[in-house]
């Protein structure tokens, strides 16, 4: 009786534990700063490319959509040295546009929006290098948000950017490249190995009664 317990339990938490990655890469694109550099500075972005969706890659010259991003205000630390924006009042969208997204199973025709959420908790500005008049930065952090089929998933993002002293002294940057992981659930994977092993459970049990 013990093992047909097990096996059941094992059956129904499988497909709940599985899970699959998508990673997504945008390129291009720009960064405006409300209150630059300072404490309660805000950073938006506007214009960056979809380069890529899990295997699929935009052919060179277009995209597969766009990826845009928001910060709440910067809660400490400068933009110049490195610091931690809150996530209150963020966002973090990915469209998909085009025929390529007729192929992902279940999605809506049209553009579709591929991710819609937010940062959560704490997102990370760092000073990556300085050289002359130019600037390397990066922003990360954690986001969760709706997958275009309805799920809740959450996964992290990197977001590479670059500016000179003068134009990022005016609150302007650059998208250099970004990489973002969605963990996605697939409970429908795993189901199938669950409903047979209620099966084999079923099976032990049938034979422990006829003993």
């Amino acid at each position: 009786m013990r093992r047909v317990v097990v096996l059941a339990l094992l059956a129904l938490a499988l497909p709940i534990a599985a899970s699959a990655d998508i990673i997504l890469t945008n390129t291009n694109g720009s960064i405006l700063i409300s209150g630059c550099c300072g404490l309660g500075s805000v950073v938006n972005s506007t214009g960056s490319h979809l380069h890529s969706w899990g295997a699929i890659t935009a052919p060179p010259g277009h995209a597969l959509g766009s990826v845009s991003f928001s910060t709440g205000a910067l809660t400490s630390g400068s933009l110049w040295t490195g610091g931690t924006f809150s996530s209150a009042g963020s966002t973090f969208d990915v469209l998909g546009v085009g025929k390529w997204t007729q192929k992902l199973p279940g999605a809506p025709k049209g553009p579709v929006a591929l991710f819609t959420g937010s940062f959560t908790g704490p997102i990370t500005w760092t000073v990556v290098s300085h050289v002359g008049q130019n600037w390397t930065f990066q922003l990360s952090g954690a986001i969760t948000g709706l997958y275009y089929d309805g799920r809740t998933v959450s996964g992290t993002t990197t977001q590479t950017l670059y500016s000179s002293t003068g134009q990022f002294t005016q609150g302007v940057g650059h998208i250099r490249v970004g990489t973002t992981n969605l963990t996605v659930p697939e409970p429908g994977t795993l189901g199938l190995l669950g409903t047979g092993l209620v099966g084999i459970a079923g099976m032990f049990r049938r034979k422990l009664i006829g003993a």
